[in-house]
């Protein structure tokens, strides 16, 4: 029981937020603890943890605002993006590893859905935290084309770095599952499933009539 890790409804937008923490060294992060601080900061107070650091998957408002008071409860910084609008006590590059205790938290910039977002992976359980880049059987919205390029190569480049058996949890309830993995949406997202950049831009420009035609939410 060494290996703590919580998936916590939030409130918003069917948001999720993640307390991951290494019950031994008695340590643990707070992952977008939106609109509830109040209870991820209780969930790692009954364990007997210490926050050591708030992160952001990315800096958009429904992922940010609760912040300030994660942060007034626990003293823990914050720890994003180099981009991120929340000007960063720890900031975070492609690439760069944070601890908790003995678990090893590694970064990857995987801009599209924003430019500052980062996906979380700790391979030594296999957890692989997507934020609002990939969702059960979605991906997350862009504003425009040249922004959707981009999160194809990010999505690409989680294909290519990530195995199969890494388990998918993403900041918003807006699948079929809470949680998947890498194996399942390679093998059933649609947006996965894209032959080429061509096809991806072609069906998040047409996602608004496929979710219409197949019930989808």
């Amino acid at each position: 029981m060494q290996f703590i890790f919580e998936q916590i409804r939030s409130g918003g937008d069917r948001n999720f937020g993640y307390l991951l923490a290494d019950r031994n060294a008695k340590q643990g992060v707070l992952i977008d603890p939106s609109y509830s601080p109040d209870v991820f900061v209780q969930r790692a107070l009954e364990q007997g943890l210490k926050v050591t650091h708030v992160i952001n998957t990315h800096g958009h408002p429904d992922h940010i605002n609760g912040n300030a008071r994660a942060v007034e409860l626990t003293g823990a910084p914050v720890a994003a993006h180099t981009y991120s609008p929340t000007a960063p006590d720890v900031p975070l590059g492609d690439g760069q590893e944070l601890s908790v205790g003995t678990l090893g938290l590694k970064f990857l910039h995987t801009p599209g859905h924003s430019a500052d977002h980062l996906v979380i992976y700790e391979p030594s359980y296999g957890i692989l935290l997507t934020g609002d880049l990939l969702f059960v059987g979605k991906v997350g919205g862009t504003s425009n084309d040249d922004d959707a390029r981009v999160e194809w190569s990010s999505l690409q480049r989680l294909l290519e770095a990530i195995p199969d058996e890494a388990t998918v949890w993403p900041g918003h309830d807006y699948g079929a599952r809470p949680s998947s993995t890498i194996g399942i949406e390679r093998k059933t997202n649609p947006f996965l499933l894209c032959a080429d950049l061509a096809a991806f831009l072609q069906l998040k420009n047409d996602w608004s009539s496929v979710k219409k035609r197949h019930g989808l939410r």
